[in-house]
């Protein structure tokens, strides 16, 4: 990691992001920007692995990260992405787990750390703050309950359409129109559980019947009703 750069305020992030630290009073913020440490995480690196220990929450003032576990003959499933404004790692930390899932930066971060008896300390001392973080988690818990369905109940052509929409809407478009996230195809198809190939093939489908455009990594979604009516999500 490097930190030859000047360091985030948690006051800018609250404020720009509308982190869940929200919730903490003006000295409780003070409390985090005297103790946290920020650092710059290269695209490719891995921040941790799971099964590992983590000292800590790390709280993403840049860049992107993909959150995944490794399955069967070291599979990627990817659980999410995070992104400015997200914390992770949390479940692990208030636990007392081993990590449950792999951080790998795919975009340049720029990271905070908090330590676990930082955390504790203002667990301890905020109830909205504790409020705040369950919440948070019960969030997380409907929307892998929501993949589950997903999974069970939608074909690939459905999930793949349901994905883009949720790409645009998380990390939005450029000047070019084109979704702020770079992703292979197979990350693509990791996300939504089916085989490359599949992802590949639904792609060109899509861009056949003006859906969307293709450049490279990057995808525009061209007719959004299509996508809508494709998803099942209204």
């Amino acid at each position: 990691m490097n930190k030859n750069f000047e360091e985030p305020s948690c006051n800018v992030c609250n404020n720009e992001f509308n982190t869940f630290f929200k919730k903490l009073t003006p000295a409780q913020i003070d409390f985090l920007n005297n103790n946290k440490t920020c650092s710059v995480v290269k695209k490719g690196k891995i921040l941790y692995e799971e099964g590992n220990r983590i000292s800590g929450i790390f709280c993403v003032n840049k860049g992107i990260l993909k959150i995944y576990k490794t399955g069967v003959e070291g599979k990627e499933q990817i659980i999410k992405f995070a992104k400015q404004g997200d914390v992770i790692g949390y479940r692990s930390v208030i636990n007392g787990e081993p990590a449950c899932t792999s951080v790998k930066i795919l975009e340049d971060a720029v990271l905070c750390h908090i330590s676990t008896p930082e955390l504790y300390h203002l667990l301890r001392e905020n109830s909205e703050f504790g409020i705040e973080l369950l919440q948070i988690a019960c969030k997380e818990l409907g929307e892998a309950n929501n993949y589950i369905t997903d999974i069970a109940q939608k074909s690939v052509r459905e999930r793949l359409a349901e994905i883009l929409l949720q790409l645009k809407d998380e990390f939005g478009v450029n000047d070019e129109g084109l979704v702020n996230i770079a992703l292979t195809r197979e990350e693509l198809a990791n996300i939504i559980g089916t085989a490359t190939e599949s992802v590949i093939r639904l792609l060109s489908e899509f861009k056949t019947e003006g859906i969307i455009e293709l450049q490279g990594r990057k995808i525009k979604l061209l007719d959004l009703n299509k996508l809508k009516k494709i998803s099942n999500v209204y």
